[in-house]
């Protein structure tokens, strides 16, 4: 049996709703600004208007239930596919180059011999803090050939011009994006790196490694989960590109409205007036993009978090 000081203990330390009160606001605004819209999203994909008699006068448009209309008419878009082709080739290229980058160049800065290494992480950090529209009109203006320095550059040293909005216009977005985001990857990598144990590169310079052989067989190893980490984010930005097709879609004729699932998106909503069809595009996009990030982490999981896969 408990005192009557000991239950009335028990009674003031009980939390009651002080905790819900400070999570309403994050309830909120994740009900309002996420769940809301996917729910509605789901909700139009699954919608159609029907149009009967000649389709005109009032009511002879309806919204009905579509079934998985929307979804078949999507999935045989050939559109679509075209547009999944190259993000694929895009994403592999703004991974690779993007991610071994960034882990360069924090080995680099991790590096007992560097220099300068403040003035180094704000100089490669500092494209991401440019908005994506702004790099790539500033890139786009490098692009053309009219007004472009490096045109007249390859001119001068008598070397043939690169067609950077034409046939390497896949190429030449990409590196937008390479710009842009190594700098974010290298400061993750980086901070991960400066949170390794001095011992352990004290204990393998002792048995006589190298700084590059400490990079590979001790700093890479660790690095792992943070590799695996950004490797992800960068899967689910690739998948999503939309800023960089978009910005430069005026300035070439190589880049149509479906360069991109996501532009094919813009383009069924707000050209054709197919919200329904882009909802269900969007779902489609959505769930690709969840199951290739999760089904990468499943392969990766025993190096990520230590568990067997």
């Amino acid at each position: 049996m408990l005192t009557r000081s000991a239950r009335r203990g028990a009674r003031t330390h009980r939390p009651g709703a002080v905790p819900y009160l400070f999570m309403l606001p994050a309830t909120v605004l994740f009900v309002t600004m996420l769940a809301l819209p996917i729910g509605y999203t789901g909700y139009l994909s699954l919608r159609r208007i029907k149009v009967t008699g000649l389709g005109l006068g009032r009511g002879s448009h309806r919204e009905v239930f579509a079934g998985g209309f929307n979804y078949r008419a999507a999935v045989s878009d050939s559109a679509l596919w075209a547009g999944w082709g190259r993000v694929l080739v895009y994403g592999t290229l703004v991974l690779v180059v993007m991610l071994g980058l960034a882990l360069l160049f924090a080995l680099l800065m991790d590096s007992a011999r560097a220099r300068l290494t403040r003035f180094a992480r704000v100089s490669i950090f500092l494209p991401y803090a440019v908005p994506g529209v702004i790099a790539t009109v500033l890139w786009g203006f490098l692009y053309l050939p009219t007004v472009s320095p490096i045109s007249d550059a390859l001119s001068t040293l008598h070397l043939p011009k690169v067609d950077f909005l034409g046939a390497h216009v896949l190429p030449s977005m990409a590196n937008v994006a390479v710009w842009g985001g190594t700098g974010f990857n290298m400061i993750v990598l980086y901070t991960a790196l400066r949170a390794v144990p001095p011992e352990l590169y004290e204990a393998a310079t002792v048995d006589g490694a190298s700084e590059v052989q400490i990079a590979l067989r001790v700093k890479i190893p660790l690095l792992m989960p943070a590799i695996i980490l950004t490797t992800v984010f960068s899967i689910i930005a690739t998948l999503q590109v939309f800023t960089e097709p978009m910005t430069l879609r005026p300035l070439t004729n190589s880049i149509g409205w479906t360069w991109s699932p996501l532009m094919k998106v813009y383009r069924d909503a707000f050209v054709n007036n197919n919200i329904y069809g882009a909802a269900a595009t969007a779902v489609i996009i959505a769930v690709v993009a969840l199951v290739l990030s999760f089904g990468f982490l499943r392969l990766v999981r025993d190096r990520a978090f230590g568990e067997a896969s």
